[in-house]
């Protein structure tokens, strides 16, 4: 699995590193601009419904008032439903709301929660967004309405009802009722991962930066492709992918690649792999693992082979089939226990995976099978530092200190041990450091767009400076404009700053580089909420904008 040279924390914690407390509820923040309101006349019908005449009222009745009477029914009914009569339950109920007098919203709207909270017993799930919804109109910031409804709208499949009315109860809350922001966060990945399927149905794949494609191949120590000394005179085929790879002229190395095969050429395998790893850069996954396959099913060089599988199982990991991935990194080591790039691609799984003992083991073993590449170095380093710090060992905080310094005096030219010790110092607080370092990386790498967007991010977890981290995210776009972690970090900033609209073209603009539905699901997610907080600031009068 390679490095994408962004950040070394998995995307769902940016709001977290972020630190400001609008990130809280950032992903709960799904509203529509209003509630489906009933016709009203049927809200006029209703009202009338409750006006009570007395007159026709036996004598045993007559001094008592409506709103007696409507409670005593309520009192009934809530008997029934705790002893679970919900039949007789919804009778009293219908009676408490037959005498509820017009000028008594707040009790005509607990009589029609507490009739939902009957169908809901039944799983009449229709009958309970009625109810709630009218209770709603009733009484518009009642809590208990907008959870049911929004419970009921789940278990029918309107996720969309489902999350705004959650998000509602939120913010009624304040964010401090655990139960509902579990809620509400289980039905926003629901609903993102939903928009992913829709729009990785009908997206156009789109190249990487050229930046991006660089770091891929650079996480590679023994990568086969790169490798073959290949006769200048003949480009064609997979000289002439190879020719484009070398001079970074991606778009034309798949066709390339194409030519090789529908001539059956005498690199079939090792055009079967290249073509499988631009496809799987582009997100066409499919096609990258029928490549794959074919790689790993023949008769190809044992490097080839090893690579089709590592490359497979990186794969098998966007896809979320972790034992799928798992099992090809084991077939892999079977086949060339000697090679670094098994385990240290197989690391960084165990790293995503948060499986650190794992994870470090793995690295150390990449390391001692090639103790000079850099990129599995640094990224060992950084394993034993997530390693000590889960722990709480002192001890073993200080060697890894010890470690990156040592990184950096072996691999001065290596932007990642910059980047990842920038990293952990910033974890530390010691924004001074971390700021250097990431200077010195783009001394290194003058084109890494990722790293304005890191020294964007210290400006804020040091100081809240949302004006300077918005201008070095901006040069980021500027060097880059395919750059994903940009606009996915400026667009969570400008959220925060209350610039919801502009959070919105972000969040587009990082979606359309997505390549996988595990990434697309994570930036829907985060449109969502932006859109949301948009709806409410206009439906509540709510401001978020940071002064």
């Amino acid at each position: 699995m390679a490095s994408t040279g962004s950040t070394p924390f998995p995307k769902w914690q940016l709001a977290i590193l972020l630190g400001a407390p609008l990130a809280i509820g950032l992903g709960y923040l799904y509203l529509r601009n209003r509630l489906e309101d009933p016709e009203k006349k049927k809200i006029a019908e209703l009202k009338a419904k409750t006006t009570i005449s007395l007159d026709n009222e036996d004598n045993a009745k007559a001094t008592e008032s409506a709103i007696d009477r409507a409670m005593k029914l309520k009192g009934a009914g809530n008997r029934a439903f705790h002893a679970g009569e919900y039949d007789k339950a919804i009778a009293l109920y219908n009676e408490a709301i037959e005498a509820c007098p017009p000028d008594r919203p707040v009790d005509l709207a607990t009589f029609y929660q507490n009739r939902s909270a009957c169908y809901e017993k039944r799983e009449m799930w229709e009958q309970v967004k009625e109810d709630c919804t009218f209770a709603l109109k009733l009484n518009e910031k009642y809590v208990k309405a907008f959870l049911r409804r929004s419970r009921a709208a789940e278990k029918s499949g309107d996720l969309v009802l489902a999350l705004e009315d959650v998000t509602s109860a939120c913010i009624l809350e304040k964010f401090q009722v655990q139960s509902s922001l579990v809620n509400a966060d289980r039905i926003l990945k629901a609903l993102g991962r939903q928009h992913a399927r829709e729009a990785l149905a009908k997206r156009r794949p789109v190249m990487p930066s050229k930046h991006f494609i660089k770091t891929y191949f650079s996480a590679f120590s023994e990568d086969p492709i790169c490798k073959i000394n290949l006769d200048d005179s003949a480009l064609n085929g997979f000289a002439k992918a190879r020719h484009a790879l070398d001079g970074q002229d991606y778009e034309s190395v798949v066709a390339a690649c194409t030519e090789e095969l529908e001539s059956d050429g005498k690199y079939t395998y090792e055009a079967l792999l290249l073509r499988a790893t631009f496809y799987l850069l582009l997100g066409r996954h499919d096609e990258a693992q029928a490549d794959l396959a074919k790689v790993i099913d023949s008769d190809a060089s044992l490097k080839v082979k090893v690579n089709a599988l590592i490359k497979r199982a990186s794969l098998f990991t966007q896809l979320e089939n972790t034992e799928r991935c798992l099992e090809d990194f084991a077939n892999a080591a079977k086949l060339d226990p000697n090679n670094s790039d098994i385990y240290h691609h197989r690391g960084q799984v165990y790293l995503l995976l948060e499986r650190m003992d794992e994870a470090t083991a793995e690295f150390a073993k990449a390391v001692e099978l090639n103790p000079d590449f850099s990129i599995a170095y640094i990224q060992k380093c950084y394993a034993d530092y997530r390693h000590a710090q889960l722990h709480k060992n002192i001890g073993a905080l200080t060697q890894v200190r010890a470690d990156f310094e040592k990184a950096l005096e072996r691999f001065p030219r290596c932007a990642e041990v910059y980047i990842l010790y920038a990293q952990v110092l910033s974890d530390q607080q010691e924004w001074g450091r971390a700021e250097a370092l990431f200077e010195s990386a783009l001394a290194v790498d003058p084109n890494n767009a990722t790293l304005y967007v890191h020294k964007g991010l210290v400006q804020l977890q040091k100081s809240t400076d949302f004006d300077k981290a918005v201008k070095l995210i901006n040069k980021a776009i500027e060097i880059d404009d395919k750059c994903d972690f940009a606009y996915e970090t400026l667009g969570t900033i400008e959220v925060q700053r209350g610039n919801l609209r502009r959070s919105l073209e972000l969040f587009e603009k990082a979606i359309a580089l997505a390549k996988t539905e595990q990434e697309m699901t994570h930036l829907f997610s985060l449109k969502d909420a932006a859109a949301a907080q948009l709806k409410v600031s206009e439906r509540w009068g709510l401001d978020w904008t940071v002064s």
